[in-house]
């Protein structure tokens, strides 16, 4: 089976993510009491137990998300097939490079908690949000962005989730202005996303400079299967690349739906998710027809997993 891997980004998180793969799996639960040690504080009880406020702040979320799912790839690994290629949504970029061997476990998760603490830094410098918005075109979002902008605020679209799925970012009271025209505009529905700043929008750029630091710190190899970039939607093996391309990838908006074609263009069998939850997955619906998608994050579809192989 020709496998292409999908990885989860912020938002995906829940209290209890991993805990029932941990108990039943000694890959997972040797995966988080690793994490735990290298980052000296128990980001497992957090993914557990919560808060669930402790585990949605951005520096305990993208950590939580990036164990959760290399877990998850390691207990399933066997089972996976002929991986063809990967990619992931935000944060989910960074995972997929870890499960490609791109850079170390370690490494990838200072470096995913280094994020997280910029970004949440970025956030408290100027407040901002994001907002999906169902039912309308791209090109129709990116009009009331430009009006936003003409208003004098910073709205841009963010994530290009899904054929009528885009999501806005920016500061918040230009994020609810845009909603509210979106609605008037006859989108089906406009979500508030679980995430605390305007990700991957130009209030993010206070983060760059210092996340280029931390990349530079990172030891990047060829990984063992191309991952598709946020950034260009475009596979990418060459270890020079990568830095600057998620670098990039804080302030430029994902191309999801071009990432995923991008993945069933290199002839995939089926794609399966890695991680908490299924958002990927039911965007892959819309974005990937024909080709199946599994998600994969608990016992129970560990045990599905073996049944498609």
């Amino acid at each position: 089976m020709r496998t292409g891997l999908l990885f989860p980004g912020q938002g995906s998180q829940h209290v209890g993510m991993g805990r029932g793969l941990a108990e039943s799996f000694e890959e997972a639960h040797d995966t988080f009491a690793e994490a735990d040690e290298i980052l000296g504080f128990p980001l497992s009880q957090i993914a557990w137990e919560g808060p669930d406020e402790e585990l949605t702040a951005t520096e305990n979320a993208q950590p939580a998300l990036y164990v959760h799912s290399i877990a998850a790839f390691r207990v399933a690994q066997s089972l996976l097939g002929t991986l063809v290629g990967a990619a992931g949504h935000s944060l989910g970029e960074l995972t997929a490079h870890a499960a490609a061997g791109s850079y170390t476990f370690a490494d990838g998760l200072r470096t995913v908690r280094r994020r997280g603490e910029l970004m949440a830094s970025a956030s408290e410098v100027a407040a901002g949000t994001m907002a999906a918005v169902l039912g309308l075109e791209a090109e129709v979002v990116h009009d009331l962005c430009c009006n936003a902008e003409a208003r004098g605020h910073v709205v841009v679209p963010a994530n290009f989730n899904a054929p009528g799925q885009v999501v806005l970012s920016g500061d918040t009271e230009g994020v609810a202005w845009a909603a509210q025209e979106a609605r008037e505009r006859g989108a089906r529905r406009v979500v508030q996303l679980r995430v605390a700043g305007a990700f991957h929008s130009p209030l993010m750029r206070p983060a760059v400079a210092e996340f280029e630091a931390a990349l530079a710190g990172v030891a990047f190899g060829w990984p063992d299967f191309p991952i598709v970039a946020n950034v260009t939607a475009e596979a990418v093996e060459e270890p020079t690349a990568v830095p600057g391309l998620l670098a990039r990838q804080l302030t430029s908006p994902v191309r999801w739906v071009e990432c995923v074609e991008s993945l069933v263009g290199m002839g995939v069998g089926r794609l399966v998710e890695l991680g908490p939850g299924r958002v990927l997955t039911n965007l892959c619906r819309r974005s990937a027809k024909g080709v199946a998608a599994l998600a994969v994050g608990t016992p129970e579809s560990i045990s599905l997993l073996e049944g498609n192989t």
